[in-house]
């Protein structure tokens, strides 16, 4: 605010992986999911409500979210654990802080959305014991796989979508979950 003057846009991007390893079954993994990427998203808007505000104009808030939010993280039984749970639970109740703020908002002319992208080229995704767990699961990396057969979509694409909801052209999108996902929530 210092140095801009202002905030127009919030871009609510939280997001830890405690879905694979050992450490996915202790049951401070679904703490630190819901902390994280629940918990983190609230408090992130709320500290920068009223700094958006104040000018009055409006502006937008945008949530990074996940197919997670709109399914299941996990293809199978033996491949749940806590961390998934968390998850899961995390990205599903970040659509109803949305469509919360979406509808208290609305009378501001602030609009809030989430995206949702399916597995994206981040190291989030691409490392050794993500290898490691498609290796010895691999009806997990059956599940990943899109209908738009694409291993990973870019972080550009994200960016992209978060544009357009923040810009001239996304002025009447609020209270929307939009998938970016090669068509993984349809499948």
């Amino acid at each position: 605010m210092a140095e801009l003057g202002r905030l127009d846009f919030v871009l609510a991007n939280a997001g830890i992986g405690p879905i694979i390893g050992e450490p996915s079954h202790d049951v401070s993994a679904y703490r630190d999911a819901v902390d994280v990427m629940l918990n983190g998203v609230y408090f992130t808007i709320e500290a920068a409500l009223p700094a958006l505000l104040e000018h009055g104009d409006g502006g937008a808030i945008v949530i990074t979210n996940s197919d997670a939010g709109l399914k299941s993280v996990v293809p199978t039984f033996r491949t749940q654990s806590h961390g998934a749970a968390g998850y899961t639970a995390a990205k599903h109740g970040v659509i109803a802080l949305m469509r919360y703020y979406a509808r208290t908002l609305a009378e501001k002319n602030v609009r809030v959305n989430t995206v949702h992208p399916c597995g994206v080229a981040t190291p989030m995704l691409q490392n050794e014991q993500m290898e490691q767990f498609i290796a010895e699961f691999p009806e997990w990396g059956d599940y990943l796989q899109t209908p738009i057969s694409v291993p990973t979509i870019e972080p550009v694409d994200i960016t992209e979508a978060m544009v357009y909801l923040c810009g001239q052209s996304g002025r009447y999108v609020t209270g929307v979950t939009l998938p970016v996902d090669a068509g993984f929530a349809v499948k």
